[in-house]
């Protein structure tokens, strides 16, 4: 699984603010194998899902259209289609968003220490286009222990 690094050591490679020793570090943005300018991602998404993949946004808890759902698929990003979470790893955390206890592949996601808001979180982004999904925390429950707390904005759901 992809480790944290800082947010400067993952736009800019930045060897003073370097992740810590052994850490493994994520692709650049310009290594992002879907990339499109501002003008062409407003024209594929909705104002909503824009907001959230492009812009870092968070949606209200318990608004998102996955957030109580349990049908048994997959979740993909809305903004490249790749294959993130799995219904098999959704579980009801209470919080009103979409958690999930792993991605559904290992290098599907990027963890990134985002410091906004005067605290430290680990924000998940989409290993493919780069788009803003939640954050992860150390509160979930068993097997991982980890809660991936993701916008239903940012997911598309494909039922099996």
């Amino acid at each position: 699984m992809w480790k944290r690094i800082s947010v400067c050591a993952a736009l800019f490679g930045l060897a003073g603010c370097a992740a810590q020793p052994g850490v493994a570090q994520t692709p650049s943005r310009q290594q992002f194998s879907v990339v499109h300018s501002q003008e062409e991602w407003r024209k594929q998404l909705t104002p909503e899902q824009f907001q959230v993949l492009r812009q870092k946004g968070t949606e209200r808890a318990f608004s998102g259209k996955y957030f109580d759902s349990h049908d048994v698929g997959q979740y993909f990003c809305a903004g490249c289609g790749q294959l993130l979470f799995s219904s098999k790893d959704k579980f009801d955390s209470g919080t009103g968003w979409p958690s999930f206890v792993r991605p559904a592949q290992e290098k599907s996601v990027l963890e990134v220490t985002d410091t906004s808001y005067g605290m430290e979180r680990v924000e998940v982004e989409c290993s493919s286009c780069g788009g803003h999904l939640g954050h992860v925390f150390q509160d979930g429950p068993k097997p991982t222990g980890l809660r991936y707390c993701i916008n239903s904005a940012s997911l598309d759901f494909k039922k099996q």
